[in-house]
């Protein structure tokens, strides 16, 4: 089938309900072939300001109560349930995600919208058993959840539309004014998603759309004092930065990691090696739980591993935009030398390459790699790689696996495969992990459950039924009768 294309098109920032140009237009180009998907109008801190203080003032001023926000969440889910197709389309030509992918992404996004508009409508507090003592006979005690007022939205460039959905959703559920800043490399699958919750109803100057520079736009963002909490997707060191310059803010972090697989010789290795194959390589690896560091039973190691270079020999790589294409290109020729370096440098210190490690496709591409043995201290073993690599390492007891997997400066979700239900228990216990996914990857979320991760790979928990409690604070009234 013949590849799509996506038409060039101008998008311009969005603040206090009115759309324009910015201090200048910024291109986006294509990860695969570097041709121009777009303009995008860019703001800088003065826009940021602007920004925030129409949030503000829509949040003091506008009588947006639940219900109101749970039918616009659930308009805007329809519009993009009518609109897949496009979004995949723009999802696939900006962000380099293959294109079936891609559609998976904007299906889910109807389900993250549809949940934020649950939580919406249910938002509640709850009462305190004030006479459970002596000294509160005669009161009521009621907590209240009440909205920080202005959100400060940071979203990443890997899942351009659903986890600004994410970001957007529980945050509107909540009763939150936002201001939001895109990803720098795919901003225009945000803005459509902005469109379209303008559309579905928002008051003006609920929603404001500001990209540009992290320096400019972001420290703006973070450091205003209307702001009154902040979420941010992406990488480690920005976001403990982030923190630090916000002490007295709320700020919620979903950051990256070097997700473990456990697999035990008396689990189902083959549906291990094959999910493995996908959840590996999706989105050329550019996922925060993408399967990074391989731990295999040395009893089913080597069968493990056969079926899985036979898998990874079978993917297809290339345009985006063809529909048969598994993996595509890293989002920008600069990471995918810095992946392909990183692979070298294995190699060099001992690793073993058994599939992959080098550019296809013209070199648009990296070919979806696999390495045994890396060394611990090597970068495709502990650090994040955010691309096409995983790596094998074998353990002869499920206790040294558990320990394996736990040696990591990151915590955000283990996959575990075993049949027996007392490694399942032990694994829970034991790992350091805000999920444990058992016989299932580390890779697999669904939108409703409660995501997120300890250690450096975060502080908070997503999932709109969670995250709208993240984006609210409690208040407590105590009545007299």
């Amino acid at each position: 089938m013949a590849t799509q294309t996506v038409k060039p098109t101008d998008h311009k920032l969005l603040v206090a309900g009115e759309w324009s140009e910015g201090v200048e237009w910024q291109e986006v180009l294509s990860p695969y072939d570097q041709t121009v998907i777009g303009r995008v109008a860019q703001g800088d801190a003065s826009a940021a300001i602007r920004a925030i203080e129409a949030a503000h003032h829509a949040f003091e001023t506008a009588d947006f109560p639940q219900y109101e926000r749970a039918a616009v969440l659930d308009r805007a889910a329809a519009l993009v349930r009518e609109r897949v197709d496009d979004l995949a389309q723009t999802i696939a030509a900006e962000a380099g995600k293959p294109l079936k992918t891609a559609t998976v992404e904007a299906q889910r996004c109807v389900d993250t919208l549809t949940f934020s508009a649950v939580e919406a409508r249910k938002l509640t507090g709850g009462t305190v058993p004030m006479d459970a003592s002596a000294g509160g006979v005669g009161k009521l005690g009621v907590m209240l959840r009440v909205p920080y007022g202005v959100v400060g939205a940071i979203s990443p460039f890997n899942f351009p539309l659903n986890l600004v959905a994410h970001k957007l959703g529980p945050a509107i559920a909540a009763g939150n004014a936002v201001v939001l800043k895109p990803a720098g490399q795919t901003p225009i699958t945000a803005i459509k998603l902005v469109e379209i919750l303008n559309e579905a109803g928002l008051p003006e100057g609920w929603l404001n759309v500001v990209p540009g520079s992290g320096s400019e736009v972001g420290n703006a963002i973070v450091e205003h004092p209307l702001v009154g909490a902040i979420t941010f997707t992406g990488s480690a060191p920005v976001g403990w930065g982030i923190r630090s310059k916000a002490p007295h803010k709320k700020v919620n972090l979903e950051l990256g990691s070097n997700a473990p697989l456990i697999v035990n010789d008396d689990g189902d290795w083959e549906a291990a090696a094959d999910k493995t194959q996908i959840h590996a390589f999706a989105h050329a690896g550019q996922v925060c739980i993408s399967i990074q560091r391989v731990l295999l039973h040395s009893a089913i190691a080597d069968p493990f591993t056969e079926r899985l270079v036979r898998n990874i020999e079978g993917l297809v790589v290339g345009d985006p935009l063809d529909p048969s294409t598994d993996v595509g290109p890293l989002i920008t020729p600069a990471d995918r030398d810095r992946v392909k370096e990183w692979i070298d440098e294995a190699v060099a210190a001992g690793a073993e390459l058994l599939v992959g490690g080098e550019l296809i496709d013209e070199g648009r591409c990296l070919a979806p790699t696999l390495l045994r043995g890396a060394p611990k201290d090597a970068k495709v073993w502990c650090e994040e790689v955010f691309g096409p690599v995983a790596t094998i390492d074998t353990f002869d007891d499920f206790a040294e696996g558990l320990a394996m997997a736990n040696d990591s400066k990151f915590g955000l979700q283990a996959g575990v495969f075993t049949k027996d239900l007392g490694r399942a228990i032990e694994a829970g216990k034991t790992l350091e992990f805000g999920g444990i996914m058992v016989n299932e990857v580390p890779a697999y979320r669904a939108d409703q459950m409660p995501y997120g991760g300890v250690k450096d790979s975060g502080n908070t928990r997503e999932g709109p039924a969670f995250a709208v409690y993240e984006l609210t604070e409690e208040r407590f009234v105590t009545l007299q009768g």
